[in-house]
């Protein structure tokens, strides 16, 4: 069923708290997506299963989360928000259901691909429905409300199931059911969310296909992959092994340090993106590229000297490096991309960034069983590394039509919008 809200116009523009409150799905859905990240250890150790299969588990999400993107983003652009958020609402509730009763390699891989479903649906619909919300005027407030709620919901998942499950019975069991509860709290927000009509000039076409941009658009897409894609590699890498190399490197399989390395990774790439939204965006994507390098590096010398605090420094630069990345990204598409393909545009930028981020920790976890986790760890810091400096130079090769003004000179189009703006959808 399409949209049936009336889009409230500048002079009933939903209030302030309201596009405030329409953040909230998306921080939800996400505190799912790493939640069960300091559990794997109790998994492991109750099912028992290698590294190469935990990373293999973890991939599944982003198997789910890229599958769902083939369609979200177009049904979102058709039909409107909320007939998309609302089922991926369910999904989710779905995904704590299994992981809460999950006893097998099978039941976490099912619980896995429910979790990328719905964030799958939330980053193309969810993050265009802040900015429906908003309305014109008030952008950049949810430009930047909307990628914030990815990434801190993405941190606080790890920290509340590290926490809870040290502290309260039934380690496997209590945070899903927490999450169940803020997910219910997340569909009262949908249900009643000020949205407007679908737009009545979407985009034609197949309902399922691999999202893409307007003619045109595809050098903003590739140069933001090309920074974002690393960023978000990097961090996957450090919420599926992070927990082995904290084990391996402290001699503790403690939760909460596990949960507060996440949380702590992602709280620097959601401050990143308010202390980077006065830059040019060029100047931004460059910032992202340079952090994921020396994440890269830093993590190159954790593992090879036992070192935790290079290990966190690694954490903070590739949340750095993911949130710059993701800032820049988004809008250099946000700049240019029409209201009705803003929730498709959305998906084909998250389909560049978690194609890599799947596969290479995926590849990076199996060669760890097979030749130590030091080795494995360092070749990936390598390839990642490389990655990111061919970013960053095509960032700097391409700094004279991605640069725009500065986000305060508020200017339109052709270059000059403020970094993060994600435009009416």
């Amino acid at each position: 069923m399409a949209e049936t809200t009336p889009a409230p116009g500048r002079s009933g523009a939903a209030p302030t708290r309201w596009v405030w409150l329409a953040a909230w799905p998306v921080t939800a859905v996400f505190v799912l997506s790493n939640a069960a990240t300091p559990l794997y250890v109790l998994w492991q150790r109750d099912i028992g299963f290698s590294r190469g299969t935990l990373t293999v588990v973890f991939a599944c999400y982003i198997a789910g989360l890229l599958g769902s993107l083939l369609v979200s983003g177009v049904a979102a652009d058709r039909l409107g928000r909320r007939p998309v958020l609302l089922p991926a609402l369910a999904v989710a509730v779905t995904a704590c259901l299994v992981f809460a009763t999950a006893s097998s390699v099978a039941a976490l891989v099912v619980a896995r691909l429910c979790t990328g479903i719905a964030v799958g649906a939330v980053v193309s619909a969810g993050m265009a429905a802040v900015t429906d919300v908003a309305g014109p005027g008030r952008d950049r407030l949810a430009a930047l409300l909307a990628s914030c709620a990815m990434v801190s919901g993405a941190g606080l998942g790890p920290l509340l199931a590290g926490v809870l499950s040290e502290t309260l019975p039934a380690p496997t069991v209590t945070v899903f059911a927490v999450e169940a509860v803020l997910l219910a709290t997340a569909v009262l927000v949908v249900w009643r969310m000020p949205l407007p009509r679908a737009a009545a000039t979407a985009s034609g076409g197949s309902w399922v296909r691999v999202p893409r941009v307007p003619r045109g658009d595809g050098w903003r897409l590739a140069l933001g992959v090309a920074v974002f894609a690393p960023g978000i590699t990097a961090t996957s890498f450090v919420l599926s092994l992070g927990p082995s190399l904290l084990a391996g490197l402290l001699g503790t399989a403690n939760r909460v340090v596990a949960g507060l390395t996440a949380f702590v990774m992602f709280a620097a790439a959601t401050g990143v993106q308010f202390a980077a939204r006065g830059l040019r965006r060029h100047a931004v994507l460059a910032a992202g590229a340079a952090s994921t390098t020396l994440g890269m590096a830093s993590l190159a010398v954790a593992v090879h000297t036992a070192s935790v605090p290079a290990l966190v420094a690694a954490a903070l630069l590739a949340g750095a490096g993911q949130g710059m990345g993701q800032l820049g990204g988004l809008s250099l598409l946000n700049s240019s991309v029409p209201p009705s393909r803003l929730a498709e545009a959305n998906a084909a930028f998250n389909v560049g960034g978690y194609v890599p981020a799947g596969l290479l920790p995926v590849a990076s976890g199996y060669l760890s069983d097979a030749v130590g986790l030091t080795t494995g760890a360092t070749a990936f810091a390598a390839v990642l590394a490389a990655l990111a400096v061919a970013g960053g130079v095509c960032v700097l090769l391409r700094r004279s039509v991605a640069a725009g003004p500065s986000p305060r000179d508020g200017r339109a189009r052709g270059g000059g919008r403020p970094i993060g703006k994600a435009g009416r959808s």
